[in-house]
């Protein structure tokens, strides 16, 4: 016997994806060489609902083949259904489930009940994400190592407690560096004038987007460990050079991004006050403090509840009534404050540790100023399905984040272009994130490839050892250099192509388009080379690259909002096509360094000319065929777009 389904696949469910409350979903599967069965039956069940079993009728057949259908109204709630099917024989019950990696597509047949179901989303019909948004693309920036704005290279604010390092030099990495315990304490001078000195740059890379890591006054170098909500850090500025900074973007059609690190607090900071820095009472002065509420104290003051433990990060009680009103929902409240003072929108750090409810209020908050301005979550996995301290989230059901950043796709390009899988693979597990999301979220997912928490993409392109298997001091020393940065570099120039033509927002983490190197944290997070830029990369071959891609992509809503379906998969090669309205794109990638005749099937698109628009690797600029069967080279590490 055997049993076909395929969730992407319009044949077997329609519509395809995620669906809004109340839709009407059509199932269909086929069973061969089972005579007639005694029943098929559909089971599914929502996420807190009761498991349903529904008989499926025979509707015709091909040849041997038998089809079932049924059709089923969707629950009027958001929410995840799970389902599965059961064929019932003479010889016994089988059932046919989703595949052992949970990606959706093709499924597996089972002699017991499956362990993994396919998954449908079901969001509010109403879930609106910011239009604007979708067309970007984005810039990271972690302000202390991006540029220094002072005409003298001096430091602002007047920290004495800090240590001042030179441009350049590498970040410490060594508890004995900081004194014998590890602070974060080293700075090198970046802040918002320099950010606005290269405000030009950025414009004409091509930049709509600047997202900032955390900006408001802390102790340590990344600002993780947020002093005060209320203001920017001295080290950066003060409330005026951040409007003047989204003022001066927005001119050169530039939004800003703030990093919100809502989870927890500095226990240097105006709310906690461990060390008395602040004129406030905090919350471990005094359980009288007006934060007391905010915090979890298991034995006062000394035994608090902190992130992972770190006592330098205590955990903020995110159901405080008086902190939700000073965060989310007061007049004045944070999140409302600086989206008035011209930031579009917030980047949630750590949003799987904020509960779902406190993620709503504060999209309710946001939204209340600026309808228009993006939430963006840090999730690490798929986040329609994500579960956290034993709670199915509820991100995209419409009530909650309009973005994530989209690390599964990044580690699927990561893979794809080391070889570390095939063409068939990348395609099963990026397109399980296109089945999973509503699209509203699907165009909005924040496509980074480096970022401050990871290694940078050319060093990860030397396929280097993980960092969690070799030591800090090996990390501190790494650098590819000769023919492997060569490969690296290439390769990188692989995935940023694919980011830059891909659906969603792509996200240049500073210095990834001159190929910067380094290591995880604080690796990753080296100053930018300026006025040494060729050092890092020769005759600008990288910024070329990346800056042509980028003007591509703005060029046309086909490479942003545009549909997105793969058109070959085999091998190493991959190649997929984008279309809005009468504009077609179709990009091939090869990221084995062999090259390899293709066959591209584009029949089906009514496409029957190919003219190369960028990149390498085609053999001939144009290619024709009335049928739409193209065949062509594609040359080894090459990235081409056609235009159709």
């Amino acid at each position: 016997m055997n049993i076909e389904h395929n969730s992407r696949q319009v044949f077997f469910r329609k519509p395809r994806g995620a669906v809004p409350c109340a839709a009407s979903v059509r199932f269909r599967i086929i069973v061969d060489g089972a005579g007639i069965p005694r029943s098929v039956r559909l089971i599914y069940k929502p996420d807190r609902g009761e498991q349903r079993h529904v008989d499926m009728p025979y509707i015709f057949n091909v040849e041997s083949r038998s089809i079932y259908e049924k059709t089923v109204k969707m629950p009027e709630t958001a929410g995840l259904i799970w389902y599965y099917f059961e064929v019932v024989t003479d010889s016994g019950v089988v059932y046919y489930g989703n595949n052992p990696h949970n990606l959706g597509g093709s499924g597996n047949m089972s002699f017991t009940v499956p362990s993994h179901s396919f998954q449908i989303t079901v969001y509010k019909d109403e879930y609106k994400t910011p239009d604007w948004f979708k067309e970007a693309v984005a810039y990271q920036i972690f302000p202390d190592r991006f540029r220094n704005g002072n005409p003298d290279g001096a430091f602002s604010g007047d920290r004495t407690d800090i240590i001042k390092r030179n441009w350049g030099e590498m970040p410490f990495y060594k508890a004995e560096q900081f004194g014998g315990v590890y602070r974060s304490n080293d700075f090198f001078g970046g802040n918002l004038e320099g950010i606005i000195e290269k405000l030009p740059y950025l414009e004409d890379l091509g930049i709509t987007v600047i997202y900032l890591n955390p900006i408001f006054k802390a102790a340590s170098n990344h600002k993780y460990d947020t002093g005060s909500y209320e203001e920017i850090d001295p080290m950066f500025g003060d409330e005026k050079t951040f409007v003047r900074l989204c003022a001066e973007a927005k001119k050169r059609g530039i939004r800003i991004i703030l990093d919100g690190v809502f989870n927890h607090t500095g226990d240097d900071s105006m709310y906690f006050n461990k060390y008395g820095s602040y004129d406030s009472v905090g919350a471990y002065q005094s359980n009288d403090s007006p934060y007391y509420s905010w915090y979890r104290f298991m034995e006062y003051p000394d035994v608090y509840e902190s992130w992972w433990g770190m006592t330098t990060l205590p955990q903020v009680e995110e159901s405080s009534e008086a902190l939700r009103k000073y965060l989310l929902s007061g007049d004045d409240a944070i999140v409302k404050k600086w989206i008035r003072l011209g930031a579009s929108g917030w980047r949630l750090d750590v949003v799987d540790e904020l509960p779902d409810q406190f993620v709503k209020e504060l999209r309710e908050g946001v939204k209340s100023v600026d309808p228009d301005a993006v939430i963006i979550g840090e999730v690490w996995e798929d986040a329609s399905n994500k579960t956290a301290y034993g709670e199915r989230r509820e991100y995209f059901l419409g009530d909650e984040l309009d973005s994530v950043m989209n690390y599964p796709v990044r580690n699927a390009l990561v893979d794809f272009a080391l070889c570390h899988c095939d063409a068939y693979e990348f395609d099963r597990r990026i397109m399980s994130i296109k089945e999973n999301y509503p699209m509203p979220a699907y165009y909005s997912l924040l496509n980074i490839v480096s970022t401050h928490d990871v290694e940078r993409v050319v060093t990860l392109m030397g396929d280097v050892p993980n960092r969690h298997h070799v030591d800090r001091e090996h990390q501190a020393s790494f650098r590819l250099d000769g023919y492997a940065l060569e490969i690296a570099r290439r390769r990188a120039g692989l995935i940023y192509g694919m980011v830059l033509t891909m659906p969603g927002v792509p996200c240049i983490y500073y210095g990834d388009e001159l190929g910067m190197q380094g290591y995880g944290d604080p690796f990753c997070r080296a100053c930018y080379p300026w006025g040494k830029e060729d050092e890092t990369d020769p005759n600008g071959a990288m910024r070329s690259w990346i800056r042509g891609l980028i003007h591509l992509r703005r060029s046309s809503k086909a490479l942003s909002i545009g549909e997105f379906n793969y058109i070959y998969r085999i091998g190493y090669v991959y190649a997929y096509i984008r279309r809005y309205g009468d504009e077609k794109y179709v990009v091939v990638v090869n990221c084995d360094s062999n090259g390899h005749d293709i066959r591209l099937d584009a029949a089906r698109y009514e496409v029957t000319h190919l003219d190369t628009v960028f990149g390498e690797g085609s053999g001939t600029a144009s290619h024709s065929a009335d049928d739409g069967i193209f065949y062509m080279r594609a040359a080894g590490h090459s990235f081409t777009v056609y235009k159709a």
